[in-house]
């Protein structure tokens, strides 16, 4: 067990948290949430102990290890193989089959594990890092945005790779679709006080909307005694014969804790502004390729596609394969070294590209870098779009050389605000943003009537945004017609049936004998998961049939109520008034009981799935 005991930090007047208390408990995977510059990452370096608190104290058990996702990309050993095996406790050295298998599934192929790590690309070496600290299996795994690195492919590895963590996990991730699958309680610092809940972040929100919805009611509630009490003491204050009274009320006033009114969590809400869209088709792609050598290989080959009005296109694959670069196409920044792109003469693009950061003015402030878009943009214009994305009053003076990655994206997002448009072509636009950002930017993009082409390894973007994909798959690039869940369907990532194809190769190739231990193995967790997940099902189900009951109850009460409204029964309207609220008191707390459940069942079934694939893939 870790524990936290009144916890504090502070840089300077700005204060992260105060009076911080938490427990991680064996086998917990927690997901760490809270808006940018909260404080989850300073949380994280306290924990490693890179950072000290300005009070308090974390105690972890004897011999307990923290592996954490190092940013320093420096490395020692010659090969990739033999760097990542490095992560290997002192127990499995030599046993580089496990190293292998995590190399692989965070997109590396065979033949890079013999090449010098120097010779990948920065993103590439983070992933050499992530597998090292993968390898190493601490009991406590701390993971700042391991998917900022990651293609779709590799994400959904990690995903089942951390549903069958057997040790404790701390994971920070702007990525909701990942964080939910693989948690089981949600730690999030709200208000500079930390509080941890068992579930996903839907959960941990909805509570703490209901408990400060709660807070604010009983705050008016006491105000409006407290304004009660001050007239009585007010107005009798002078009369002897109420003195006793008087004075009794004045005590009570002084007693009485006043409740302090909640400030307003900064929200980042914003839309995007439409042009008048000139046409069904507004722009079109012919057998486009292109190169970044004139005699290389071809990164775009004979791609042809069109964009309509009302297009929602995805653009999916590994990094590195050409998604940014088609982008890059589509905007204008490169040309095809063969085919056509038409545009109709109407079309307005707006662009947020990965690049895009290096064109800002680092000596110019928030202001000055908006008012620049456009010479129609005023200074009263400016600071309502940079409040808009949380840069209100003196933080729209600060320069651009000094903000963060994530401030320097949303400086580029809030520049798009400023010139309407009829397409956006939108280039990983979630990275450096926070989860309530994330959140903001889908509701925006859902409600814009223009075109969107999204590069994204996001799926829950991909499941609520698109109807249309052009894939970076088993080295081409084509169109399907179709939304994400259509295409995992019918056609599926290569790399994902490479895998259904190896288990079945290998299972084919071993010896009886491992393959009676592995069908043993499989009864077990298959006798289990029935074990475990059974009696949630009947519990499930039992709740369901009693709130059937009660609401099909409850509709009779309401006929019968009608019936002695118009016949005037005052005592039968009385008694069924009072056994509705009682039903639906007990019906409330039965579907409390059921969310709780579900979410027992959801995640004990997605760990049972894990643990089998990880049987599985081993």
């Amino acid at each position: 067990m870790i524990k936290a005991v009144n916890l504090a930090k502070a840089y300077g007047e700005q204060v992260l948290f105060t009076e911080a208390n938490f427990l991680i408990n064996q086998g917990e995977r927690i997901g760490l949430v809270g808006r940018n510059g909260y404080g989850k990452t300073t949380l994280l370096r306290l924990l490693t102990g890179e950072e000290e608190p300005d009070q308090g104290t974390i105690t972890f058990p004897k011999h307990y290890t923290v592996g954490h996702l190092e940013q320093q990309l420096s490395f020692t050993r010659p090969t990739l193989l033999a760097e990542a095996c490095l992560g290997l406790s002192a127990a499995q050295q030599g046993e580089s089959w496990r190293v292998e298998k995590i190399l692989l599934g965070l997109g590396f192929v065979k033949a890079d594990f013999q090449r010098p790590p120097a010779e990948f690309s920065g993103g590439f070496q983070v992933r050499l890092n992530l597998a090292k600290v993968l390898a190493s299996e601490p009991n406590l795994l701390l993971l700042d945005e391991p998917s900022n690195y990651l293609d779709i492919t590799s994400i959904r590895w990690l995903v089942r790779f951390l549903q069958a963590w057997k040790n404790e996990l701390i994971l920070i991730t702007h990525d909701r679709n990942l964080m939910d699958q693989v948690i089981t309680h949600t730690l999030g610092i709200h208000r500079q006080k930390l509080r941890k809940l068992a579930g996903g972040t839907e959960k941990f929100y909805a509570q703490l909307a209901q408990e400060e919805e709660i807070y604010e009611k009983t705050r008016i509630n006491e105000e409006k005694k407290r304004k009660e009490i001050e007239t009585f003491i007010n107005r009798f204050r002078y009369k002897a014969t109420l003195s006793t009274r008087v004075q009794s009320r004045v005590k009570m006033l002084e007693k009485q804790e006043r409740l302090e009114k909640l400030t307003k969590a900064e929200e980042l809400e914003f839309s995007f502004p439409e042009a008048p869209i000139p046409g069904k088709l507004i722009m079109e792609a012919k057998k486009l390729s292109f190169s970044y050598q004139p005699s290389g290989p071809l990164l775009i080959d004979d791609l042809s596609f069109t964009v309509r009005k009302n297009d929602r296109i995805g653009i999916i694959g590994k990094n590195g394969k050409g998604k940014s670069t088609l982008l890059r196409l589509l905007a204008g920044d490169l040309m095809p070294v063969s085919g056509e792109l038409r545009h109709h003469p109407g079309l307005q693009t707006a662009y947020f590209g990965q690049t895009n950061v290096e064109r800002l003015q680092p000596d110019h402030t928030i202001l000055e870098e908006l008012m620049a878009v456009s010479p129609t943009c005023t200074t009263e214009l400016a600071r309502k779009i940079s409040g808009a994305f949380m840069f209100s009053g003196d933080l729209a003076l600060k320069k651009i050389s000094v903000l963060s990655g994530g401030e320097k994206s949303r400086v580029l997002m809030s520049k798009l605000l400023l010139t309407p448009s009829n397409l956006l072509l939108l280039d990983e636009p979630t990275n450096h943003l926070d989860m309530e950002a994330c959140d903001s930017l889908v509701e925006a993009l859902d409600a814009y009537n223009g075109a969107l082409i999204l590069v994204t390894h996001n799926e829950m973007y991909l499941q609520a945004l698109v109807n249309k994909l052009i894939v970076f798959d088993r080295d081409r690039v084509f169109l399907f017609n179709g939304n994400y869940q259509r295409f995992l369907e019918e056609i599926g990532w290569e790399t994902d049936q490479e895998r259904e194809a190896a288990k079945a190769e290998e299972l084919a190739s071993t010896p009886s004998n491992h393959r009676k231990a592995l069908r043993q193995e499989r009864a077990d967790i298959i006798t289990r998961r029935s074990l475990v997940l059974r009696p949630l099902e009947a519990r499930i189900n039992q709740l369901e049939t009693a709130i059937s009951l009660l609401e099909a109850q409850l509709q009779q009460n309401n006929g019968e109520l009608i019936t002695a409204s118009a016949a005037g029964d005052g005592d039968a309207i009385a008694r069924l008034a009072k056994d509705n609220a009682a039903i639906n008191e007990e019906v409330e707390q039965l579907y409390t009981e059921l969310a709780t459940v579900t979410d027992e069942y959801e995640q004990a079934s997605a760990a049972f799935e894990a643990e089998m694939e990880n049987l599985d893939a081993g």
